[in-house]
């Protein structure tokens, strides 16, 4: 996920407008970071064929 991208998506609570810019941005590299170990797959084995 881009900081665009997370940025469009956290405008969307009114508490995102409260936080000063400092918080906004920790607020958004936390939650690329969060995504983003969700969405990539970890180089795990794959039992499930067995």
């Amino acid at each position: 996920m881009t900081i665009q991208e997370a940025v469009s998506i956290l405008m969307l609570s009114p508490f995102y407008f409260k936080m000063s810019p400092a918080e906004r941005r920790k607020l958004v590299q936390e939650y690329c970071d969060f995504f983003n170990k969700l969405a990539i797959p970890q180089n795990e084995p794959d039992t499930s064929k067995n």
